[in-house]
């Protein structure tokens, strides 16, 4: 074979590839803005039941063609804390099986079709102009790009097959050993199993290799597709990681377990003969029996596979991050998803925030408590406490304005944008909450200072304005409520706190006529009326921003 023509196979083979993965990411791209914001939702409704989770997981890895991609989704959603662990296994095990489609579509040589698909996917985003139309045409474009690339790479790899070196390079893979390396390998460096085995049946109907010699590679293919995940898992919980294990585990268990099979028993034969003009169909079958057979196993034992993995990655004592940390949310968006989301991604960014924003608002209603309780007591000491979790809180308002700045400039669901904008909005109210609780702190120090004391009324007043103010910091952190009742109930709040400030400056004013106060104290308790009128304004912002978040996800 002559340089020539071996750099128009590389080239034709890389050309093939490219398009077999844009194609993948238009279609994962489309069903993102298409379905993203619904995606927790199904999870929710489908995933208490192993059955329904294991459909759930095959179906969506069936239309996004990638276990890869649905994977990623389910550590994020174990990250969030909008799935347990083990309702991320049955999803996993949907997901190996959901991930043969594609093998099984080019055994059907749905490929003939693939330049219409890709024209009317085309047709739609560019002559319509529905936003959710170009979403749909995204998805069936890339359908069709995707078997396009398939049919390139096919016609590239054709004169192989009369080449000596590459049939004897290919002969080796019969060895089990070095089949499931190769097969890993090269998965692991391409991020998709479905375009791994894509190659292999475009070698095998271009006559290079059969299923005797394709079986390992496809077997060690299943245990490559993992790596996406353990990147994904890099800087998530524990119980992330945990789910990345869960999903080597079972892909490592089918491989030794059909390795085995295949040594001893007649079963390469046997599916060869099931279809024997159809090389891709062979190895798109045994892909699915692979599958199927692993997850029919394992499906009873999915409480066993969470146990090892707990056993493997165990809690540990540093597990509860000394320090300043972020809870939810990964200080850096994972690099491998800064361009490019993964289905769901919207729907578990969300979570994630609003799960960070609810631990930065108990802080807030902590330095609350903390204030009123110095000013009561006159006890500067709490100050210290008090400007601990006050610095936690700017911490995480920074951290979280750094994370959504990040991701708000990749979002393309107009939704979800919405959604990420107003809790941009949250944070900063929050955090304007702790700096008046904080300002009301402080005012223990000059009390004690100056000897400066609070007559009876006065006190009492104080007490009535901690107890509305943890009453409205509990609505905030009411979640699943009707958006506007609840809103009502916040609004109706924040103007009772309107009404208490400016009875409580009328009652000063008689106190201060009466000589009942010094001007000291009518200076600070003055000040300490208008924080607490400011605390119920940023109150009632961070109740409509979550009000119109909770409108958005309803309308998606």
């Amino acid at each position: 074979m002559t340089s020539a023509e071996l750099t128009a196979i590389v080239l034709g083979l890389l050309g093939g590839l490219a398009l077999f993965l844009y194609g993948m990411q238009m279609m994962s791209s489309g069903l993102e803005a298409a379905a993203g914001n619904r995606m927790k939702s199904i999870l929710e409704r489908l995933t208490a039941n192993r059955v329904l989770g294991v459909l759930v997981g095959a179906g969506i890895t069936a239309v996004i063609q990638s276990s890869s991609a649905t994977t990623v989704m389910v550590v994020g959603f174990v990250n969030s804390g909008m799935m347990t662990l083990r309702q991320a296994v049955w999803i996993i095990m949907g997901a190996n099986i959901g991930t043969t489609i594609t093998g099984q579509l080019i055994a059907l040589d749905v490929g003939v079709i693939a330049p219409l698909m890709a024209f009317v996917g085309v047709a739609m985003i560019v002559f319509l102009k529905k936003p959710q139309i170009h979403h749909y045409g995204s998805i069936l474009a890339g359908l069709g790009v995707l078997f396009i690339g398939m049919d390139m790479m096919g016609t590239a790899m054709d004169p192989l097959k009369e080449w000596p070196a590459f049939v004897n390079v290919v002969s080796t893979f019969s060895n089990p050993i070095i089949g499931i390396l190769v097969g890993a390998g090269f998965t692991a460096i391409i991020q998709s199993s479905s375009a791994s085995v894509g190659i292999l049946q475009a070698l095998s109907l271009s006559g290079v290799v059969g299923l005797d010699t394709a079986v390992y590679v496809l077997f060690g293919q299943n245990i490559g597709t993992c790596i996406t995940a353990v990147l994904a898992a890099i800087g998530t919980s524990r119980n992330a990681k945990r789910t990345t294990i869960i999903h080597l585990m079972f892909n490592i268990f089918g491989t030794i377990l059909f390795t085995i099979i295949c040594q001893i028993t007649p079963l390469v034969s046997f599916m060869q003969g099931l279809t024997p003009d159809n090389p891709a169909a062979q190895i798109a079958n045994m892909h699915t029996l692979f599958n199927v057979v692993t997850t029919l196993i394992l499906l009873p034992l999915g409480g066993v596979l969470v146990k090892i993995a707990m056993k493997i990655l165990p809690d540990r004592k540093d597990d509860q991050t000394e320090g300043m940390h972020l809870a939810y949310l990964a200080a850096e968006l994972p690099t491998h998803l800064n361009q490019e989301h993964p289905i769901g991604y919207s729907a578990m960014t969300i979570t994630a925030l609003r799960q960070e924003l609810n631990r930065m608002l108990g802080m807030a209603k902590d330095n609350i408590v903390t204030a009123f309780q110095a000013v009561l007591e006159r006890d500067p000491k709490r100050v210290g406490d008090a400007e601990n979790t006050e610095e936690y809180i700017d911490f995480l308002n920074k951290e979280i304005s750094h994370y959504i700045s990040k991701l708000i400039v990749n979002e393309t669901n107009e939704q979800s944008s919405a959604a990420v904008s107003a809790y941009f909005k949250i944070t900063g109210n929050i955090e304007r909450i702790g700096d008046h609780a904080m300002n009301i702190c402080e005012y223990s120090q000059m009390m004690e200072k100056k000897d400066i004391h609070f007559s009876q009324e006065a006190r009492e007043e104080l007490k009535n304005m901690e107890t509305v103010c943890i009453q409205a910091m509990d609505l905030l952190e009411q979640d699943g409520a009707e958006p506007t009742a609840w809103l009502s109930k916040v609004s109706a709040l924040e103007q009772r706190m309107d009404d208490m400030t400016e009875s409580y400056r009328r009652h000063q004013m008689e106190r201060m006529r009466k000589g009942a106060c010094s001007d000291e104290a009518c200076i600070i308790f003055s000040e300490l009326l208008t924080d607490f009128e400011r605390i119920g304004d940023h109150a009632l912002n961070i109740a409509q921003e979550r009000a119109r978040v909770d409108d958005i996800s309803a309308e998606g």
